[in-house]
Order: C-alpha cells, then structure tokens, then sequence
C-alpha cells in the first residue's frame, strides 16, 4: 500500500476529558510550564506524526459554567508552538487563533516568526467566538451573528495571507558595501479595506519559509465548509463514521476540490475494549456526568483504531486528527501503538522526508501574488 495516511494530534490541556487531570499519570502542576508542552510534542514527533494542533481560547475555562474541578486557565497556543519549535525538528506546529479577537497584523507576523523558528514547519487554526464571556474580555462591540463572524474571519485570513506575501522572496539583498539590506521596491503595500478590517502593510516580517504557512479550519457545517472552501488550506471536519464521511466529503469537494480533509476522532485507547470503556466510565464518575464532544468519540484497541483509521482514509479523508482523551496515556497510545499498527499495514511513513509541513501534505508553495507588481 502507497504511504498516503496522515496522522495528527489535537492537544489541549490535561486531555479532551475534562477529568483527565486527576488520572494517575497526568501531570496537573506542570500545564502551565514549557516542559510539558515540549515533552508532549516530542512524544507525537517520536510518532512521526503529521502535525500537533495546540487549543486556545479566550476564556479561561472550558466550559460557561463556574465550575472549578476541571483544568482553569491555559497558556497562549502561539507562544507554546513557538517555545516548542526549536526542541522539534520535523512535526508540524499548529496553534488555534481566535480571529475574532485578534488583529491579523499581529497574527502575521506571529505565524511567520514561528514558520522561521521551525525551519517552515507552521500553520494556524484560524477559529472564530461568539461567546459572550469572550467578547466582555475585549469590551469593544457586541456578540455577531454567525455569517458576520465568517465574514470578518475570512477577511482576518485574507489579511494574513497578502501580508505574509507582501515581501517577495528576494527582497533581502544584504549587500553590505552598498549599504542595502532590503530592497524597498520588493516589499509591497497589501491597501486592504474592509469592513472590519483597514491595513496598508507591508509586513515587518519577510515571507515566510514556506511563502504561505498552513491555514486549518475546524467545520461541522455547511456555512463553515464553504468559510474553509475560501480561505483554509486543511479542513477538519466531525464524521460519525465512514459512511457519514463519504456525505461530509461530498459537500466539502463541492465547494473546493483541493482542500485537504482530515476526520476528527476523540480516542480512549487500552489493550482491551472493555478497558478503555471501563476507564471512560471511571472518568465519566469523576466528572460528574456522561463525557461528549463534537466529534465522534472511539474507546477501544489501536488495532481496532488503526482499522477505522483505514476505513477513513478508503472513504477519502485525506487524514485523521486524533483528540487524545487523557494524557499522556492516550498520547503514548497513538505514537507507540497506533502507529506501529499503521506501519505494519504499508500505511504510514517511517520517516520525516520533506522539509516543509505544506510538501508533506501534498500542497506546493505558493507563488507570491506580488511577484513582478510594481511598488
């Protein structure tokens, strides 16, 4: 079988189970230390998977209530990735942007800055908020309307990606016995205006290694499919199962033939189904009540996680982003068991071999839109 399966993994705090933090091998004290973050990240590098996803918000709980058993607080995604950038060398590096709350001049230059620190490893997924206690941190308008929020986040991308291309890629010249370290007519104004938006550019950062560095979309539905359709290179999207896949990719083909898709999967994973439920069921008591997500949700064997895995890829998904649902228990499970079942099978690499996450997923490196415009 070609090598064609990619693999990445959604990492937030302790675990997509809100319990996660009170099992035996988490580690609660250290979620706010680069130690941790690292060590997660190397461990998903050691499975050579595609990409790690780093979870964000603009509150500092995960969910509205005033609930304080379960993991308060988190550190900025961006600056994680970037901390973690030069301790990694091959795993892609994706942080969540809220675009909503962000100004994309500042996320430019952010995503570059990391697309250098990781030698053209860098991406982000763009997300949006309509959450009240979110925009009471920002205190600047009220709550919108979902195809306003697209609207100003398509926009947000649009932004990010002109000032990403407003320096050629030859513009640095560092001629030291002329005296010219950049050359003023290859950097280019991007003139964007818009109705949530206003900027001149150009960038204060020179285009990125990989010219665009990925933008990735998170999509239950049609008005998201279509958002993603115009503005994301990686659409993650929330199949129940493979047939459901098949109907998911046909909406989202129909709006883009070129966008890569991966399935969502939250995974509990031991060495027996009746285990891996049994430790769902454990941390459903702590809790206080039944976990679920908005994805579909996989307790069991990697054997048996490795065959849905196939069956996924067989229904056309590009790849599956795993959600591990207490680490690093689920994690070491994916990089040590999983993948080793998908290697065995013809399905997965065995090592990094293109320098660049775009090359890995097939996408080439865009040409500059400015290339040969004059100033």
């Amino acid at each position: 079988m070609e090598i064609e399966t990619h693999l990445g993994v959604a990492l937030d705090g302790a675990g997509w189970h809100p319990a996660a933090w009170r099992e035996p091998d988490a580690r609660p004290a250290e979620l706010f230390t680069a130690g941790y973050w690292a060590d997660l990240v190397r461990e998903a590098e050691s499975g050579l998977l595609d990409f790690v996803t780093i979870e964000d918000s603009f509150s500092a709980r995960s969910s509205v209530d005033d609930r304080l058993d379960r993991v308060y607080g988190r550190l900025d995604a961006t600056l994680i990735a970037a901390a973690v950038a030069p301790r990694t060398s091959g795993i892609g590096l994706i942080p969540v942007v809220i675009a909503t709350h962000t100004e994309p001049f500042h996320i430019s230059k952010a995503i570059a800055t990391l697309d250098y620190a990781s030698s053209g490893r860098a991406g982000y997924q763009v997300r949006i908020s309509a959450r009240p206690d979110e925009f009471a941190h920002v205190g600047r308008r009220e709550t919108g309307e979902l195809p306003d929020l697209l609207a100003e986040a398509a926009d947000h991308v649009e932004v990010v990606r002109r000032l990403w291309d407003s320096w050629d890629d030859d513009a640095e010249i560092r001629d030291a016995p002329t005296g010219r370290f950049v050359d003023r007519d290859r950097l280019h104004y991007i003139d964007f205006e818009g109705r949530w938006f206003s900027v001149k550019g150009p960038s204060i950062t020179p285009r990125p290694p990989q010219g665009q560095p990925l933008v990735v979309a998170l999509a239950h539905t049609t008005p998201v499919y279509q958002f993603a359709a115009r503005s994301a290179d990686v659409v993650v999207v929330t199949p129940r199962d493979p047939a459901h896949a098949k109907e998911i990719l046909a909406e989202v083909h129909g709006e883009s033939e070129t966008l890569r898709v991966f399935g969502d999967l939250v995974v509990f994973l031991d060495e027996t189904t009746a285990k891996a439920a049994d430790r769902v069921k454990r941390l459903n008591e702590r809790d206080g009540g039944e976990f679920t997500s908005d994805a579909a949700v996989f307790a069991g064997t990697t054997e048996d996680l490795a065959d849905l895995v196939l069956e996924l890829h067989s229904a056309g998904l590009n790849g599956v982003r795993l959600r591990p649902g207490a680490l690093p228990h689920d994690l070491v499970a994916i990089t040590r068991g999983l993948v080793p079942q998908l290697q065995a099978r013809g399905a997965f690499r065995r090592g990094y071999r293109e320098e660049t996450l775009r090359a890995r997923l097939g996408l080439a490196r865009p040409v500059n839109r400015y290339a040969g415009v004059a100033r």
